[in-house]
């Protein structure tokens, strides 16, 4: 079977490379020439566990290549996957622009009888609406009847791809019942993952919309309850602990901030639809305005409980927006460093995962905690290097307060080497 998978990003190279390791025959179609160059030396572009290996073992025997030209790939494919970026518009909708660009190049080559699987988060509706449209056009087939056309969500996470296509249940929509069968046998054979035949498109969309906006939802239930912990001096962590002890609650993290790919982004394709429809979505509207207002309510706590921000040198200990992965979009790092330079703070920020070059592109000035000069740190990224930090040097070298904004710390090693611990969730 030859297969191609439209998008060779993080998400989709690791799915090229799994669907190859079941004996398919894949290229994987991508617009950069680098990525496609290290793919054809059968090297990995990316950071994730397993990359490598899977890369050159399925480059060497044959079963994975790259190109840029994504028609001339689609004139041989059996099976093509697109998982493409889809960004916010400025007024927060769904930006199909790139998704637009990749189902007409599939389209320009598309041939009879192939299957065509969309993994690109997407509004209810904008497969058979949007993206289907533009391959019927470009290829001059009809979905239905000369090609099999179904949605499956990309449910993966960084770090942990390769265990998540194989464990994580893949839901499968169509165009109609014999596209939704396609789909599912496809990815039956070719992931092993238990298939759920959801029958629709819009039914497998809202599968992964819906637990966007659950995790969203859950995570401003705990930023809420966490502001409220610190007001009458409890501790959220040992409060959700026994709360979820029950059986029936689940609560989840408290935080600085919400950041990534996701959750800062998909809830909007259900809530600008919602107001369409004139079915608001209050909730998810809420959750998203907690969470967008974690990094500055920290910075006002800091302010409050320590000393007026002015002048002040503030160091941020992260830019990725989750441990131990190199990918900034939407990390609360840049909130954080506008709610301080807002109260005329002077910002430094260091990231073991980015070079001094790279911080200073994404607008902020490298500095190392315990070399250089600064009175407070903030903990937004919970990496790895950060986890044991040596705060009796960081008190002999000016530090006066830190704010841990993971839960990463042991309050009572802060205070015993005499600096003010503020935490998410913990009283003062």
């Amino acid at each position: 079977m030859n297969v191609i998978v439209v998008g060779a990003g993080r998400m989709g190279l690791p799915l090229a490379c799994a669907i190859a390791e079941s004996g398919a025959l894949v290229t994987a179609c991508d617009v950069d020439p680098a990525i496609v160059d290290a793919i054809n030396a059968g090297t990995s572009p990316y950071d994730e566990p397993g990359l490598d290996a899977y890369i050159a073992r399925n480059h060497a025997a044959g079963r994975l290549t790259a190109t840029t030209d994504t028609t001339g790939a689609a004139r041989d494919a059996d099976v093509v996957i697109i998982i493409v970026p889809a960004h916010l518009t400025p007024d927060r909708d769904i930006d199909y622009g790139i998704l637009r660009a990749a189902s007409e190049a599939v389209g320009r080559g598309l041939r009879r009888g192939a299957l065509v699987s969309w993994e690109t988060t997407v509004a209810v509706g904008g497969t058979r609406r949007v993206l289907i449209p533009v391959v019927e056009q470009a290829s001059g087939l009809c979905a239905g009847r000369d090609f099999f056309a179904c949605f499956s969500p990309e449910r993966v996470k960084a770090r942990f791809v390769f265990e998540k296509l194989r464990e994580t249940p893949k839901v499968v929509g169509g165009y109609d019942a014999a596209s939704a069968e396609a789909g599912a046998a496809f990815y039956a054979q070719h992931l092993g993952a238990r298939v759920i035949n959801v029958d629709t498109l819009e039914a497998a969309e809202l599968v992964k919309l819906s637990g966007m906006i659950y995790r969203d939802v859950n995570i401003a239930l705990a930023n809420e309850l966490a502001a409220y912990c610190e007001a009458v001096g409890e501790d959220y962590w040992r409060i959700a602990e026994a709360s979820n002890d029950d059986d029936e609650t689940r609560l989840l993290f408290p935080g600085i901030g919400v950041g990534g790919h996701c959750t800062p982004v998909y809830p909007y394709f259900i809530i600008r639809d919602g107001e369409r429809r004139g079915v608001m979505q209050h909730l998810a509207i809420a959750a998203r305005a907690i969470n967008d207002n974690q990094p500055e309510r920290n910075v006002e706590r800091l302010a409050r409980a320590w000393a007026p921000l002015h002048g002040r040198r503030v160091h941020i200990l992260g830019l990725s927006f989750r441990p131990d992965v190199k990918v900034d979009i939407f990390s609360t790092a840049y909130p954080l460093s506008t709610a301080l330079r807002a109260r005329d703070a002077i910002v430094t920020l260091e990231d073991p995962w980015y070079s001094d070059e790279e911080i200073r592109a994404a607008g902020f000035e490298p500095a190392c905690a315990g070399r250089d000069p600064m009175d407070a740190v903030i903990l937004n990224t919970a990496h790895g290097a950060f986890r044991n930090p040596d705060f009796a040097q960081w008190r002999a070298r000016g530090i006066a307060a830190v704010l841990d904004g993971r839960n990463g710390w042991d309050r009572e090693a802060v205070e015993r080497a005499g600096l003010l611990y503020l935490g998410v969730g913990r009283g003062v």
